[in-house]
């Protein structure tokens, strides 16, 4: 029987160049300032992350796709990935986040719209 598979997506404008969102999105430091506490993560093809919250929730990913400042796809430990691209637009650029997860996961929710709020 098939998992059933729950999809999010979230699109916003940020007023940054693609260049700055990538630092925000790829660069541990500035990932641990808006996602999670604690963060490793190899922004490479096959590079794997590990991510933190002060919660002790902790989330393995391994970088599944990467075009630099364009999109990044990454699959969580728990069978679930998250794509993120990037486009320019007029306002700065549109920040597309789709992230599907196996089963039902509240957290999922909560993170994307907590992200959402961060990046306003």
């Amino acid at each position: 029987m098939p998992v059933e598979r729950i999809e999010v997506e979230r699109e916003i404008v940020v007023p940054e160049e693609p260049d700055e969102v990538w630092e925000a999105l790829t660069e541990p430091e500035r990932l641990e300032e808006w996602f999670a506490s604690d963060v490793e993560l190899d922004v490479r093809p096959g590079g794997e992350g590990v991510f933190r919250w002060g919660d002790g929730d902790e989330r393995r990913a391994v970088v599944r796709e990467l075009e630099e400042a364009e999109r990044l796809v990454l699959d969580w430990d728990d069978g679930g990935t998250v794509a993120i691209e990037l486009e320019v637009v007029e306002e700065g650029t549109l920040v597309r986040v789709v992230e599907t997860s196996p089963e039902f996961a509240p957290a999922l929710e909560l993170r994307s719209l907590a992200w959402t709020a961060a990046a306003a």
